[in-house]
């Protein structure tokens, strides 16, 4: 049985927003258990590329950051967490609606934390993007 958090969902939007000042953070977390995270990315013109879909590089922001707040709410807010391996599978045209994105731990060590990624267009129920993303953790 997996512990509980240690950061609320409340917790992981202000870190995440605290951590990036100069920016506009686009990502909402909706809920973190013990085993992983549910976040969404609202798509807006800067996500589209031609052929009306979303854009490969704003479905891999979001499966990195997925993968950071998940490990970060079960360990804490550590800033410095980094990623060493993302790779992503694209594997069908996502609508230009929400992505909403479920992040699973698969491991989390005291260095390394692996987390599985799968991408959805809101109210779609096909996975269009999945990833499998690394973070080393700094010791603390």
């Amino acid at each position: 049985m997996a512990n509980p958090p240690v950061m609320s969902t409340d917790q992981l939007q202000q870190f995440l927003a605290d951590s990036f000042p100069n920016s506009k953070v686009p990502y909402i977390v909706e809920e973190i258990t013990g085993t992983g995270i549910r976040m969404r990315l609202p798509i807006g013109p800067t996500d589209s590329r031609p052929g009306g879909t979303v854009s490969g590089p704003s479905l891999m922001a979001l499966a990195d950051s997925v993968a950071w707040l998940a490990i970060v709410g079960q360990i804490g807010p550590v800033a410095l967490a980094v990623t060493t391996s993302l790779h992503i599978d694209f594997l069908r045209k996502p609508a230009l609606v929400d992505v909403v994105a479920i992040g699973t731990i698969l491991k989390l060590g005291k260095r390394l934390g692996v987390v599985e990624v799968a991408m959805h267009s809101a109210g779609g129920g096909d996975v269009v993007a999945k990833a499998q993303v690394t973070y080393s953790i700094p010791p603390r």
